[in-house]
């Protein structure tokens, strides 16, 4: 069966935008969410994961994963650390690469 591509994209929640109201709590959550998304590399699940580096309301974070049907890539979303402790707010979009530089 041929994979599906989805992006999900990742939006700080409003208070997360000054950095004064980061504490240990949300570092540790966005490190665990890397180590996420770097297991998924890992696995072959997960094409691309990255982010705007403005820190306002336009900032977003993008994920591009590559899976069986949309219930995984939806329940891989929904798992993120970031967004199961609430500290981001994610939405699926059905996806397609069509280009990518190749190393």
């Amino acid at each position: 069966m041929e994979k599906l591509q989805f992006l999900y994209k990742l939006n700080l929640i409003p208070s997360l935008l000054e950095e004064a109201n980061w504490t240990e709590k949300e570092e540790a959550i966005v490190q665990n969410h890397f180590e996420v998304l770097q297991g998924l590399l890992q696995e072959g699940k997960l094409i691309l994961a990255g982010r705007t580096l403005n820190m306002d309301p336009s900032g977003m974070g993008i994920v591009i994963l590559e899976v069986d049907s949309e219930e995984e890539a939806r329940e891989l979303m929904e798992n993120d650390p970031a967004v199961k402790e609430g500290i981001m707010e994610a939405q699926l979009f059905p996806y397609r690469v069509a280009l990518i530089r190749k190393e």
